[in-house]
């Protein structure tokens, strides 16, 4: 920890709501390596960085530490294509040591920014004919986003979908660019579900209920025209532990397996929560 240096600067910080951001990172003096859409990499700040107001007064531990880095992991959401920055989309936790700290940050302060990507939740493996299905929530839609970004190509006959829950519809980041490609390229899919629709302010008229709820009620296979199983498609699932552990014992009855480098599957899990 000791080693660590602020050696990046923030470019763009973007609220989506008061509660979750997108944040844009540019390294300082070295260049950003390869790595591969769906990884992660490392944030830090000292204690001495200030925390928002939105969140609750720091530990004592971390008033005993002011020069000790905070580092928590974060997936990528910038496509790997692009070397100028990379792009979080981050979700405050009011309690936490890390995320008050970053949503204090403005355009042009200093951070630590990790030089490692890390991670085996990424397409390079899936084959290029295979159906590809991404299932998050909150801010587990961040990998995707690299993936689409990298690898979504219009006229091919590979289809994507993002299937993406959250309890309003502005919590659902990235909504706007999902929503335009989908319009754009024949082969993409974009699912938005919410589960608190009785508090809109204008009414939802998309889809309601749970992420999981989308594999019972066929929505995929709806958009498609086609069932999605375990010969034509690969899944993705990633966000909150009770989505991602319910959705693959709903997948598993289908016919779906874990994925293990041991014993390859066909649905892959990021649990970072």
């Amino acid at each position: 920890m000791a080693s660590r240096e602020c050696n990046a600067v923030v470019s763009e910080p973007v609220f989506v709501t008061s509660e979750t951001m997108i944040l844009r990172i540019t390294p300082d003096g070295w260049e950003l390596p390869n790595y591969k859409p769906g990884q992660f990499t490392v944030l830090a700040l000292p204690g001495s960085a200030p925390r928002t107001e939105l969140s609750d007064p720091e530990s004592e531990e971390e008033k005993r530490n002011p020069d000790k880095f905070i580092a928590r992991a974060y997936s990528i959401a910038s496509s790997s294509r692009h070397k100028e920055y990379l792009e979080f989309y981050i979700t405050l936790v009011r309690s936490g040591s890390l995320t008050p700290r970053l949503f204090a940050l403005k355009r042009g302060d200093r951070i630590h920014l990790g030089s490692k990507m890390s991670g085996t939740f990424t397409l390079n493996e899936i084959p290029e004919e295979s159906n590809v299905i991404l299932m998050g929530t909150g801010t587990g839609v961040a990998p995707y986003i690299s993936m689409i970004r990298t690898f979504l190509t219009p006229g091919t006959s590979r289809k994507f979908t993002v299937v993406h829950g959250a309890r309003h519809s502005w919590d659902l980041g990235y909504r706007s660019e999902l929503t335009a490609l989908m319009q754009m390229v024949g082969n993409f899919y974009y699912l938005p579900i919410i589960s608190r629709p009785t508090e809109e302010i204008i009414p939802w008229g998309g889809e309601t209920g749970y992420v999981q709820n989308s594999w019972e009620r066929g929505l995929v296979a709806k958009e498609w025209g086609f069932q999605p199983t375990p010969e034509n498609s690969h899944v993705f699932l990633c966000g909150n532990p009770g989505m991602v552990e319910d959705t693959l014992s709903l997948l598993e009855k289908d016919g779906f397996k874990e994925h293990s480098r041991k014993d390859p599957g066909k649905v892959h899990l990021e649990r970072y929560w």
